[in-house]
């Protein structure tokens, strides 16, 4: 062997070694941060399933690598940005109004961070919109003064189509002694998805977003609003919708179609339906990816609509087999009607719809649709459900390549995705281990009895109190979550000014 070739050999020996040693120690850390982490058991059949306590259950749903395969990932990584001439990789996170919160990191420091974390305030997670000075006093100061760390969860390494020389990761937080932090909504959400999976089934889902598209001949300040954009089917428009689905395919996040809706200017987007919590993620994408892209064409995208209502933001999902392989909301007759497993897991959704309302119309102005849907003047409406009937909360569909499916229409665009996701579970899962909700005994029949008729509050002040009484979804969603939410909604409320919250969504869901 010649000493050139050998040299070279002695490198990639070493670099080998390097990259294995890197892979130990982001392993190593990443088992620090899950020292909390407990295993839990939880019976198949759909009558015996005990939800654990959500305070004793603390398992991190991220996926622990072995060091091959964190070598070999950051070494897929590395390459793609070289080959994109990379600059900076976002590191982001949700908020609690699902917001992306990032901070973006120069790329020579990437593998750097990976092993070791990105420290932000966690305020920046936990506030509401527009904090005021004394807003941190209104709970607890001490914790929401303090950093978090974000760790990125490598599988969701995309570079960015609307931004130049630039990536995102998407990120777990914890705080700085290696504890996932309990208000994290994908936390939430992947730990619903664990106990799915404990429980033998999994969850194909997909959002289903409405937006509006705003004009900006002028700017005049951060708050004008000028004049709805044209419906989005003329051709000169195309290029926009066209440039935000190839942007969001590039992201990993496949749009099955895309249309005009009912007001000028507002669109419709569907996603393909996927399994895991990429259904939420692919949503968190979008409500970024549409902001930037709209602001190519000098247009301003709002999941606000400028009269003052939220667009719909719909969850469809189906229940299926911990493979994947077999869905169980279809009837194996053929017949158009859900399963007694489907059925007990929409009475779950009926159950807890006041509960569910809270978290997917999270503001005044979400739950005014709900309102019109009232003739008189009451403190709520009955929660509706039916097959292939798009005016019910809980719309059932049968027909397609996909299966059955219900869809969750409770909540508007405006609602954290993986909080919607987590609290669907939560609520079906319930369902099906509850013993006080009576179904047809036939797959045939289009029957559903409830004990006690479920209705949605018209005021999110009663449906505050719907969610504070909810047992099932103050386990499954934490205290400690419920106890902030709470509190961070009251306290918004206690300050509301209606001309005020319409500029703060304008500006702050666009």
């Amino acid at each position: 062997m010649s000493d050139e070739a050998g040299l070279a050999q002695r490198k990639d020996t070493a670099t080998n070694e390097v990259d294995e040693t890197e892979a130990s120690r982001m392993n190593k850390l990443r088992r620090t941060r899950k020292k909390v982490a407990k295993s839990h058991d939880c019976s198949t059949e759909a009558g015996e399933m005990d939800t654990p306590d959500a305070n004793d259950c603390t398992r991190d749903a991220t996926q622990i690598l072995t060091p091959p395969q964190l070598s070999s990932r950051m070494k897929h990584i590395k390459q793609e940005m070289a080959k994109n001439h990379l600059q900076f990789v976002q590191f982001e996170a949700s908020d609690l109004h699902g917001v992306s919160r990032s901070k973006s990191i120069p790329a020579h420091f990437f593998q750097e961070k990976v092993i070791h974390g990105v420290f932000m305030p966690r305020g920046y997670l936990e506030l509401i919109p527009n904090p005021k000075d004394n807003e941190v006093n209104h709970i607890r100061a001490t914790c929401f003064n303090s950093d978090i760390v974000l760790m990125p969860e490598l599988s969701t390494f995309r570079v960015l189509p609307w931004a130049e020389r630039t990536a995102r990761v998407i990120c777990d937080t914890f705080t700085v002694t290696g504890e996932p932090l309990l208000t994290s909504p994908r936390y939430i959400a992947k730990r619903q998805l664990d106990q799915l999976q404990d429980c033998g089934f999994s969850l194909l889902s997909a959002f289903i977003y409405d937006f509006c598209i705003f004009g900006m001949p002028e700017m005049i300040n951060s708050k004008t609003i000028s004049f709805p954009a044209s419906t989005l089917v003329n051709n000169h428009d195309q290029p926009f919708m066209q440039e935000l689905v190839d942007g969001l395919y590039h992201t990993g996040a496949n749009v099955e179609s895309f249309s005009s809706s009912t007001r000028p200017g507002q669109m419709e987007i569907c996603f393909l339906p996927e399994f895991g919590i990429s259904s939420a993620d692919h949503a968190f994408t979008l409500r970024t990816g549409v902001k930037e892209v709209a602001r190519k064409y000098n247009y301003i995208a709002s999941f606000f609509i400028e009269t003052g209502f939220c667009n719909s933001g719909i969850l469809s999902h189906s229940l299926w087999d911990a493979n994947g392989k077999k869905n169980m909301f279809c009837s194996s007759s053929g017949t158009e009607q859900l399963t007694i497993t489907g059925k007990k897991w929409l009475a779950g959704l009926l159950k807890h719809s006041a509960a569910l309302s809270c978290l997917m119309a999270p503001a005044v102005s979400c739950r005014k649709r709900y309102a019109k849907e009232s003739k008189d003047l009451k403190d709520s409406v009955p929660t509706t459900w039916g097959y292939n009937d798009n005016s019910c909360a809980f719309n059932i569909k049968c027909h397609g390549d996909k299966g059955a499916r219900i869809e969750n229409k409770l909540g508007s665009a405006t609602a954290n995705p993986y909080l919607v996701l987590a609290a669907t579970i939560a609520a079906g899962l319930d369902g099906l281990q509850s013993s006080c909700v009576a179904v047809a005994d036939s797959d045939e029949s289009t029957e559903l009895f409830q004990p006690k008729p479920s209705e949605i509050p018209l005021k999110l002040e009663d449906a505050l109190v719907a969610l504070e009484e909810d047992q099932c979804l103050r386990q499954a969603l934490g205290e400690t979550f419920i106890r902030y939410f709470v509190a961070m909604k009251k306290y918004e409320l206690e300050n509301e000014e209606t001309d005020a919250e319409r500029n703060k969504f304008l500006e702050y869901f666009i």
